[in-house]
């Protein structure tokens, strides 16, 4: 009974520190109520459907009414002629790119940073920015421009030194390189942001005494740049490692034909073709959430290795 006094006693304690703290920082959680807002509306009520993955889902009996059949969808993909490949190209996709579009980032913010000159920083800056504000279907329509067998200057500069034309757009071979290096392209001056944003909080003196040591720039970047904003590599990996097998199906939709599908066939296009254009709600929803699950748990596994190792986490 005396533990059972202790334990609503500490509850009590803390419900009032809660309330204490929204009272006094009323403004920020003002501020930060449409993010959560968005949260609640458009990703946790929505998982109510969720449920439709463990049965045959008809629509004019709705979600209560339609019968429960268990693990039937996930058993259908796992059997299906098409999920290895499916695996196969996501996961292949997601690794790649972590592989490729991870490190740039990190790397464009180190030189932007060693940039003195402020003018041409800022113009540096602007180019690198500039990519992430085209569209999806302007960046394919810029790849198709540039590499066509015929009229793309890629294609040009390849004849031009004695090869021959390669229709990289339909080879299977291309796709991914092509998928990758693109979105490195159009994405690697917005992250370097938050990675210039951490070398802002870097300790000048520390470079003045490296300075005085006789450390030149390089070692300065790794000795004192990289280890400063190591906390921030290490969260940005976590939350990029619990994508690898959400690959962006707007692109690949796009970029995808008959002659790449071998390549470029991946769970979010499969999902698009079964449950958007086959109708196929409820297996379609399965396989959504197998890719959730996957996600989850090599977040949490990338997470708990990061705290072992770095003693830095999520949480």
């Amino acid at each position: 009974m005396v533990k059972l006094l202790e334990q609503t006693s500490k509850v009590h304690k803390k419900s009032n520190k809660a309330i204490k703290s929204i009272r006094k920082n009323w403004d920020l959680y003002l501020l930060i109520s449409p993010v959560i807002i968005y949260f609640i509306v458009f990703k946790y009520i929505p998982m109510y459907g969720v449920q439709i993955a463990f049965k045959d889902f008809i629509a004019a009996d709705g979600i209560l009414g339609s019968p429960w059949i268990g693990l039937e969808n996930f058993e259908r993909f796992f059997n299906s002629y098409y999920f290895f490949r499916l695996i196969k190209n996501t996961l292949f996709i997601g690794l790649y790119q972590l592989s490729i579009g991870f490190p740039v980032p990190i790397v464009l913010a180190l030189l932007i940073n060693e940039v003195a000159n402020k003018h041409y920083k800022k113009a540096i800056q602007t180019i690198t920015y500039a990519p992430h504000f085209l569209s999806v279907v302007v960046v394919v329509g810029m790849l198709f421009l540039f590499l066509s067998p015929g009229n793309g200057i890629i294609n040009q500069i390849i004849v031009f030194f004695g090869g021959k034309p390669i229709y990289f757009m339909s080879e299977p071979s291309w796709f991914k390189t092509i998928y990758v290096f693109s979105g490195v392209w159009q994405q690697m001056g917005w992250s370097s942001i938050i990675y210039l944003a951490a070398l802002s909080g870097v300790d000048p003196q520390l470079h003045e005494a490296a300075k005085i040591d006789g450390a030149g720039r390089l070692r300065r970047i790794w000795h004192i740049n990289l280890p400063g904003i190591k906390p921030t590599i290490i969260i940005l990996l976590i939350l990029q490692s619990g994508d690898i097998l959400s690959v962006g199906f707007e692109k690949v939709f796009l970029m995808q034909n008959e002659l790449n599908m071998e390549s470029s066939d991946v769970i979010a296009t499969h999902i698009y073709r079964t449950g958007i254009l086959g109708a196929q709600y409820s297996y379609s929803t399965a396989v959504g959430l197998f890719e959730s699950v996957i996600n989850f748990s090599i977040l949490l596994v990338v997470n708990f290795t990061a705290q072992k190792i770095n003693k830095t986490g999520l949480w």
